[in-house]
This record gives structure tokens, sequence and C-alpha cells, in this order.
């Protein structure tokens, strides 16, 4: 059957008729609706039917509209009765159908199980609040719409459920009550902090979660200066520490540790808005992952509130103030106390990892290795414990910065590409310098970015890449930033050297704009991690663009192929528009051959264009002539 037209009324969602139908009926009364279609023997009773989804629907989808029904016990009596007075004139128009008859009957048990949410809703409510109003601060307990709208997705705007209730523990130790109270009640809980993430891990898959927001577990602490064992070190040094709760946003963090001469080294591109938490759940990274690496690798340690609602402790012992994976053993040191937060469950475990397990060899990080050899909390996304406060070892500030920009504008990235490589291989290989940051903004992000370009050029560039060199000679630094510069400059690229602070931070401004991505490509995106040895991007490059050209060739050919099944048709939607211009007994012989011709151009049109992407798609890797 030719699928039609949206026809659910009230239907603002990313949901198709078929989704909802599906979703309060079942697949089976889908294929019941379209038999019936097929019979001709709906209309008016499928135009009611739908007024009935759709009332539902708008309900279901829109929490301020529970919140006054849920208030307002007439009004949600009327809604209901209205639904029953239109399934039973539905039921009359069915004329004994047996399939009509099978249609309504669903549709009168899920509108039996709608009208029976609202008071299971406002019992499960009340339990919720009676239970966690002994806990914590009855404002933190939030079942109004606004706060459920605000936590029924995140930055990947890909939204599921909304949750029950958010709950806003003010420490830590509320946090785990209310994990043990929501353990007992039997609510789904999940973790969240700034709602940043682009992965959906904060998106409810089930109505009745509960979300446990830590953006007021907001306490951070003035930098400590603690003797350590550093590994390779045989007596203990001093070493910069600083302890943060989980909801605490990553630029505080960033702003402190400068403020006293420290580097923080987690940094996102998220970090104006993004938590302490996430970082770890995440195991964020950054442009200073370069030379620091990412959030498990300046972790000290970290408390959890493990899913039975216990404590777990994670310390990690030798730190080498590095990459974890130059490590040849990774030694952590695991505390479980029970409830109280002090009592001790079992005596301390020690979890050994092998450093190259953490991370695959040539590539920096394993995005396939999630587990990372059962070390809990870090990079779980929330999975296996709600992360509460934890320690993080920072780094010496140098006493000067230079950002590099380098815009290629070649057309040929195979000789762009190497330009990373070289640049790292180059800055490695000085003693007075380092390499702190380096970002690599291909040309897709820097058209979606509207990318402001530095070089005095109307075209945008093929790759841009930002480039932190720091040293404390600030001759030795100087030098290291013109040599990229010249090194690109080989490479068909214009190079540009920040030293202000202020200048610094606006050549780095477009890359922290990933949202622009989604408006650029007019959908919602749910981001995962691609790692791939650095030599070999230009060859990745090219691969995805590949894949977006077949992908994007094969959709043009469905819809040009849904078009010629169209103009095959009787095409009654169309006839139906032109029939309302005229009477059709009126319709002369010549505009029905005008009508006719203009079928046979757009066919014949579209028939040319389906030859020619097939050919493209059939000769796609054969060299142009």
């Amino acid at each position: 059957m030719t699928p039609r037209i949206r026809e659910i009324p009230y239907n603002y969602t990313s949901f198709s008729d078929r989704e909802i139908i599906i979703r309060f009926l079942g697949e089976e009364m889908w294929e019941v609706l379209n038999t019936l279609r097929e019979e001709r023997v709906t209309g008016r009773s499928a135009r009611m039917l739908f007024e009935i989804l759709g009332d539902m629907w708008v309900v279901t989808r829109n929490p301020f509209i529970q919140d006054d029904l849920l208030n307002n016990r007439k009004r949600r009596e009327a809604l209901i009765q209205a639904l029953q007075h239109r399934l039973q004139q539905v039921d009359a128009r069915a004329n004994g159908n047996t399939l009509a008859l099978r249609l309504s009957g669903q549709t009168r048990v899920a509108v039996d199980e709608f009208a029976a949410w609202f008071p299971r809703q406002l019992e499960l409510r009340r339990k919720v609040l009676k239970r966690l109003g002994r806990i914590t601060c009855r404002d933190n307990i939030r079942f109004d719409g606004l706060s459920r709208v605000s936590h029924v997705t995140d930055a990947s705007d890909w939204r599921v459920e909304y949750p029950l209730v958010v709950v806003n523990p003010d420490t830590e130790t509320e946090v785990q009550q209310v994990v043990a109270a929501l353990n007992d009640i039997g609510i789904s809980m999940i973790p969240r902090g700034g709602g940043t993430g682009y992965t959906g891990g904060a998106v409810p898959l089930r109505a009745d979660t509960a979300v446990i927001n830590t953006e007021k577990l907001e306490t951070i602490s003035e930098i400590e200066l603690r003797d350590m064992f550093v590994e390779g070190e045989e007596e203990t040094r001093q070493v910069p520490v600083i302890r943060t709760e989980a909801g605490v946003v990553t630029r505080r963090v960033a702003e402190r540790a400068e403020a006293n001469g420290h580097v923080f080294a987690v940094d996102p591109t998220s970090q104006d808005a993004s938590c302490i938490g996430g970082n770890i759940a995440m195991n964020a990274g950054g442009k200073k992952a370069v030379l620091w690496g990412t959030t498990l690798d300046n972790l000290l340690s970290w408390r959890m509130v493990t899913p039975d609602a216990t404590w777990l402790e994670v310390e990690r012992l030798n730190h080498n103030l590095g990459k974890i994976h130059l490590q040849d053993m990774a030694v952590f040191r695991l505390h479980r106390y029970e409830a109280d937060g002090t009592t001790p469950l079992a005596e301390p475990e020690i979890l050994r990892i092998p450093g190259a397990q953490l991370r695959k060899s040539g590539l920096g990080k394993d995005v396939t290795n999630k587990f990372l050899g059962g070390l809990p909390g870090v990079q779980k996304e929330g999975c296996d414990g709600l992360i509460t406060s934890a320690e993080f070892v920072l780094h010496k500030m140098p006493a000067f910065t230079r950002t590099v920009c380098l815009e290629f504008f070649g057309s040929d990235l195979t000789r762009a590409v190497p330009a990373i490589v070289e640049t790292k291989q180059y800055l490695d290989g000085l003693s007075e310098v380092k390499l702190a940051g380096m970002e690599h903004l291909d040309e897709r992000y820097v058209r979606a970015v509207s990318y402001t370009t530095k070089a005095p050029r109307r075209d945008l560039p093929k790759m841009v890449l930002l480039i932190d060199i720091i040293g404390d000679d600030e001759d030795r630094v100087a030098e290291a930033a013109s040599e990229v510069v010249r090194m690109a400059a080989l490479r068909d690229a214009e190079g540009f050297i920040a030293v202000s602070a202020e200048t610094r931070i606006r050549f780095w401004s477009d890359r922290s704009r990933t949202a622009a991505i989604a408006a650029h490509t007019n959908a919602f995106k749910i981001n995962e991690d691609v790692v791939i040895p650095l030599e070999g991007l230009a060859e990745y490059n090219d691969g995805i663009e590949r894949i977006n050209i077949i992908l994007s060739t094969r959709n043009k050919l469905v819809m040009i192929g849904r078009l010629l099944e169209y103009f095959a048709s009787d095409m009654p939607e169309l006839r139906a528009l032109k029939a309302g211009e005229a009477p059709a007994e009126e319709e002369s012989e010549e505009s029905k051959a005008i009508f006719s011709a203009k079928i046979e151009t757009a066919v014949d049109l579209l028939q040319q264009v389906r030859h020619r992407w097939q050919g493209i798609l059939e000769k796609l890797d054969e060299l142009a002539v």
C-alpha cells in the first residue's frame, strides 16, 4: 500500500502515524488498518479513530498537559468520556465488519490503559515523594513538566521517554540515600550532570525512571601539595592535587588550577557546561590530551555510589603523572564501604591492569574497550555507579604559550593531512618546548560552524589545524611556532600565530561549536568516538566522503523510484487537486492531453536522471575523463 501523509492530529513529534499506532495498538493493528483501507471500509470512522489516538498521544508526549490533567479530575474525566464516546460511534459505523471491530476493540484497551495511567501515576508520585522527602528537601524532588522536559534528553536531542521524577540531592550522602530508596521502590535511575553528552547516555528509555541530577554537588577544594610516590622515583614528591564533587563545571576547575599556576588537563569542548562526574563517566579528553591524556590519566581517586547503594572508592597507586598506557602496570586500590560511607565491607582490593590494555597501540584510545580491565566508573557512562566526587593531579603551567592556526586550501588532502604527523614528530623531538594541544577540523566541520577564514581568501579551507605550543623559554617557543608555520606552508597552508591570551581564545573558539553540526545536518546526532592512526586520516576522510556520496545517491534513486511508481498509478491526490479547479464533467480533452504530456515529460526526465545517477554509483571509483 502507498504510504499516506500524517493523519493523526496534534502530532508535533518525530513519530510517524505507523509508530504511534504500533505504540498504542500493536503492529498487528497497523496491518489491520491498512487492510481496511484497501477494502475502502474506513473513512469517517478512521478519522475518529485518529482523533482518539491524537488526543492520547498529545497527552503522552506533553508533561505540561499531564500536569494539568493530574491536578484537575473533572477535566481528566471529561477527556476520557470523550474518547469513549468516539469509540462508541466507531463501533456503530463498523456495520459488523470483523476487522473494524477488532481495531476498535484494541483501541478500547488502549483507552482503558490510558485512563488507568493517571491514578497509577498519582499514587506512584505520592509514594516517591513520601520516601524521598525523608532524605532531601522536597524542592529537590521535581515531578513538574519543566523539570521532566529539561531531563528528557541530553545534547543529542534524542527523546524516548519522559522521566517520572528529577531528584537534585544536596550532598554526596543524600545521593546514596536516594539510590537506596529508589531501589526499594523499584524505580530505574539515570545519573546526570550538565546534560552535555552527545551519546544519549542520560536519555531515559523507560517511563518510570528517576533522573538523579548531581549539579548541586559543587564543592571544589583549594589546591593541595600532597606527598606522593610517583612511578620510577624512590622518594615521595609534592604533587598538586585538587578535589571536586561531581557537579562542578569543568571550566571552574580549570580556572582554579590556572589561577594557582597549574593546568587541569581535562578539556572537553563542552567544558563551559559539562560536569566532572560526566567527564569521568565518559573518560573525556580534549585538546590537552595530546600531552597529558584523558580524564583517566589524570585521576588520582574517585568515589561513587554503586547500584546496590553501597560506596566504592577507587585510588590509583604509583601514579606516573602522565599517560597511563605508558606504565607497564597500572595499579588501583578499591575500597568498599557500607551505606554510612565509613564502615568497610571487605578488605581493600588491588586491581592490576597492564597499561597497554587501557589503550590500543598506536591510537591513544581504544573505543572498543569500554570495560577497561574492570576499572569501575571510568568510561562506563554511569552504568556501574553514580560518581559523586574525585581527586585529580594537576600539572605545571608553562611560562609561555603560542597557539598556531594552520589553514589548508589545497584540494588534495593527501598533501595536507601528513602535516599533522610532521608537526607532532617535530615538536616531540624538541627538548625545551612541548605540544600541549592539537585539534583537526575537517571541511564539513569548517562549513558547519561558519568558520571565519584568517587568510585573505574568499574560499573556506579544506582543513584547519589548531596547535598549542608551550615552554619556559619564550624564544624557543616562538621559534618552534614559526617552524611549524614554515613546514605547513610547504603543503599549501597559511599559518597564523596567536601570542595574547585573548587571541588564543579566539583561535580555539570554533573548536567548541560542535552543536553546529546538528544544525548543518538538520537532525539530532548521537556522537561516538572514532580513533584512527594519524597517518590514516586522509584515507579515512576519503572513505567517509565516499560513503556519504553512495548513501546520498542511493536515497535519490529511491525517491525517483517512488515518484515513478506514483506517476504510474492513478495519482488520486494529484487528480483530486486538479479536479478542484473545475468540475470533472467540464474537463476538456485538450486539458487531459496537456496533463498527460506533463506527466510523460516528468517521467522521461526522472528516468534520465536515474540513469545518470545509477552510472555514477557503478563507476564511482573510475577516473573522471
